[in-house]
C-alpha cells in the first residue's frame, strides 16, 4: 500500500507541450498556405484588372482614332461644302454677268436696228444677235456702186448712222468683212486694180473701216478689216438672187480683247532655289 502511494505518477505536461507545438506548427502552416492562396488570388485579380485596364486603354485609343478620323471626315465635308458654296456663288455671278451682257447686246442690237430701220425694211440690211456677238449684214449696193470699192454717197450716209451707234458701244471689237460672188472680174481696167475678188472684197472692207474711223469717229484700235472674196457664201451662186446675197459687207461686234485678257489666270511666280541647295554636283 505504501509502495503504491510512494510511487510518483508520470507528468502529462510534455505531451501537452508537444501537442501544442504540433498544433502551432499546423496552424502556422495553414496560415502560410492561406496567405499564399490569398496572395495568388490577389495576384490573379491584379492580372485580370491589369488586362482589363489594358483592354480599356486599347478601346480608348481605338475610339480616339475613330473620333479623329470622323473629325477629319467632317472637316473635309465642311471644306467641300464651303468650296461648293463658293463655286455656286461664282456661277451665280457668272450667270448674272452673262445675263447683263446679253441684255446689253440686245440693247446695242436694238439701237442699230433703230438707226437702220429703213434699210432693214427693204431687206438691204440685217441685224442679228448671235450669243455674245452682233452681226450687221449690208448688201453691197447699199454701200458701193457695181464693181467699185469706193463708198457711194448713200453708203457714206448709211455708215454715218452705223458709226453713231458704234461710238456708244465701247466694249466691243469690230470686224468688217468683205464678200463677193464667184463671178470673176472681167473688165480689163478693173482687173488692173482688183486682179481677183479677194482684192475687191479686201479693198471694200478697208474703205468701210477707214470711213468708220476717220469720219464716224470709231476708235481705230477696235477695228479690223478682212477680205474673204467668194469663199464664204451664204447663198447659192447659181442664181442672181443668191449672188446678190453673197455680195455683202459684214460688220461683226465681239467682246473686247481687253476683257478676254482680264479673264486669263496670272501664272504663279516660280520660287527661287534656296542658296546653297540644289547646286550641280
Amino acid at each position: 500500500m505504501s509502495d503504491e502511494l510512494g510511487a510518483a505518477k508520470p507528468s502529462r505536461l510534455p505531451w501537452f507541450l508537444f501537442a501544442g507545438a504540433v498544433a502551432a506548427v499546423a496552424i502556422a502552416g495553414f496560415l502560410e498556405w492561406s496567405a499564399r492562396e490569398r496572395a495568388a488570388a490577389t495576384s490573379t485579380q491584379l492580372e485580370d484588372v491589369t488586362k482589363q485596364l489594358e483592354a480599356a486603354e486599347g478601346s480608348k485609343t481605338t475610339l480616339e482614332g475613330q473620333l479623329a478620323e470622323r473629325d477629319g471626315q467632317l472637316a473635309e465635308r465642311d471644306a467641300q461644302l464651303a468650296a461648293l458654296a463658293a463655286k455656286s456663288d461664282e456661277l451665280q455671278q457668272s450667270l448674272e454677268s452673262a445675263a447683263a451682257e446679253l441684255a446689253k447686246f440686245k440693247e446695242d442690237a436694238g439701237a442699230l436696228e433703230e438707226k437702220l430701220q429703213a434699210e432693214i425694211a427693204k431687206g438691204e440690211i440685217k441685224v442679228k444677235q448671235l450669243g455674245e456677238k452682233i452681226q450687221v449684214d449690208l448688201v453691197d449696193r447699199v454701200l458701193f456702186d457695181s464693181g467699185e470699192a469706193a463708198l457711194s454717197t448713200r453708203g457714206q450716209e448709211v455708215l454715218g448712222r452705223v458709226a453713231a451707234v458704234l461710238q456708244l458701244i465701247s466694249d466691243k471689237q469690230i470686224q468688217v468683212s468683205g464678200h463677193t460672188d464667184d463671178i470673176p472680174i472681167k473688165n480689163e481696167e478693173l482687173k488692173k486694180q482688183f486682179p481677183t475678188n479677194w482684192e475687191l472684197s479686201a479693198s471694200r472692207a478697208v474703205n468701210v473701216v477707214r470711213h468708220l474711223s476717220e469720219t464716224g469717229g470709231v476708235k481705230r484700235e477696235r477695228l479690223t478689216a478682212a477680205g474673204y472674196g467668194e469663199y464664204h457664201p451664204i447663198a447659192s451662186n447659181a442664181t442672181p438672187t443668191g449672188r446678190a446675197k453673197n455680195r455683202r459687207i459684214e460688220i461683226l461686234l465681239t467682246p473686247s480683247l481687253d476683257e478676254k485678257k482680264a479673264t486669263l489666270t496670272t501664272p504663279k511666280p516660280v520660287a527661287s532655289p534656296t542658296p546653297g541647295k540644289d547646286k550641280p554636283k
